[in-house]
């Protein structure tokens, strides 16, 4: 029994050595292979992890009626992209349309009434005045010359009665109370209308525009409008129905910027500050958004919430993305899963490689070191290595590696120890892909 498994290990380590054998041989025909590598750098950097959270609209809005309404005219649909100012529905407005044509024509009315007394008296005014004048003058002059006479017939005993010379007196001092009164109108054309007057006549034209105002921007509460530009979420009600003011109209979400909302725990809020830039990835959308951005995202933390849940300890922060469009839709939808790598302690030297220069499934993570031997060629040797923090795209590593180093980044997948390799630029990677 222990022959037999003796030549069992014995026939299944022959077996893979020549495997091996058979890979060195193949590796060989093969030539060089095309890497892109990667060069052991030393930066400064903080501890992160990756927190669970949801795709949340920058904004979000209940539209509600400013009046009370039918409404005659329902202008969206749930997913309709709406700008700002951009109507949404209209209610009945025929009464008060009404109601401000009338208010408008009395506006006009006081605005006429008071350009009138501010122009003052016209020229044909002001020469009839000066005519009437001229007739009272010339009634008054012979009314006088008329008494004269008759108080003269008088005194001297002649045919003029005591009547004749009352009705003379009479005459005369009508005559110079019709004259004082043509003087007073002359006048008053000539100064033109009382300062009292034309103070009230603005008066009357200033409360007519407030009416006028207070009916138009009643008017226009008929008409309901989104104050930012986003999506409609929810639909609140329907053409016919009744609204009274304050109802709900529409729900309307702006997902042009989105936030990354996120809970972390309070032992690592000091470490999260405002603006920071930070990643995130949306694990239901592709590698390659429609505006070619890849994945993980570029933020900056927009708001850290001082309250802590009190259950939970936990504070809320938002990480604001730019989103994308595909066919007019945004990308990013509100309830999605979004997971945001924050730093969660201070930050210290590191030496750092691409996390793509792992290789995983052993005991330990190993990279593929390249020993170059003249520009652009050489041959790769793996090294295993202890890893540490992670900071975005890199990841720190603790032993195994030195500053300066160069590891293979792109192209490690089937490489044998010992086996040469041909360093690809950027540009000839893409290119041969």
């Amino acid at each position: 029994m222990l022959y037999t498994k003796l030549k069992f290990v014995r026939m299944e380590t022959i077996f893979l050595l020549c495997v091996a054998a058979t890979h060195s041989v193949m590796a060989q025909g093969r030539g060089p292979s095309p890497v892109i590598v990667a060069e052991v750098v030393e930066d400064v950097v903080a501890p992160t992890q990756e927190f669970v959270g949801t795709i949340v609209p920058e904004r979000r809005a209940i539209v509600g009626s400013a009046v009370d309404g039918r409404v005659a005219e329902f202008l969206i649909n749930e997913g309709d992209r709406v700008e700002a100012m951009e109507p949404l529905a209209q209610l009945l407005d025929e009464t008060i349309s009404q109601e401000l044509i009338a208010a408008e024509a009395e506006l006009a009315l006081r605005e006429y009434e008071l350009e009138d007394l501010e122009s003052g008296s016209r020229p044909a005014e002001k020469r009839q005045a000066a005519a009437m004048l001229q007739v009272a003058e010339a009634q008054k002059d012979l009314a006088k010359r008329q008494f004269d006479r008759i108080q003269k017939l008088a005194q001297s005993g002649s045919a003029a009665s005591e009547d004749e010379l009352d009705e003379a007196r009479a005459q005369l001092a009508q005559t110079t109370a019709t004259m004082e009164d043509r003087v007073a109108a002359k006048e008053l054309v000539d100064e033109g209308p009382r300062q009292e007057r034309i103070l009230q006549a603005k008066a009357r034209r200033d409360m007519q525009k407030a009416v006028v105002q207070k009916l138009t921007d009643q008017k226009r509460k008929h008409t309901i409008i989104s104050r930012f530009a986003g999506y409609v979420v929810a639909e609140r009600t329907e053409q016919g129905e009744w609204v009274n003011r304050g109802g709900p109209v529409a729900e309307i979400a702006a997902l042009d910027n989105v936030d990354a909302e996120v809970f972390v725990l309070e032992t690592y809020i000091p470490y999260v500050k405002r603006g920071a830039a930070v990643t995130v990835r949306v694990p239901s959308l592709p590698e390659v958004l429609a505006d070619g951005r890849k994945q993980p995202l570029d933020g900056d933390v927009m708001y850290v919430t001082p309250e802590a849940d009190s259950r939970s300890r936990t504070f809320p922060v938002k990480v604001r993305l730019k989103n994308a469009l595909e066919e007019g839709v945004p990308v990013m939808k509100a309830g999605m899963v979004a997971r945001v790598t924050l730093p969660i302690g201070p930050e210290k030297p590191a030496r750092l490689i691409p996390k793509d220069a792992l290789v995983l499934g052993g005991a330990k993570p190993v990279v593929w070191v390249v020993d170059v031997a003249e520009k652009g060629k050489g041959k790769v040797r793996p090294a295993p290595i202890k890893t540490g923090i992670t900071s975005g795209t890199r990841i720190e590593v603790l032993e195994g590696l030195d500053v300066g180093d160069i590891v293979v980044q792109e192209g490690n997948e089937r490489l044998q120890p010992g086996a040469e390799v041909v360093i690809l630029s950027d540009s000839e990677a893409t290119a041969s892909k």
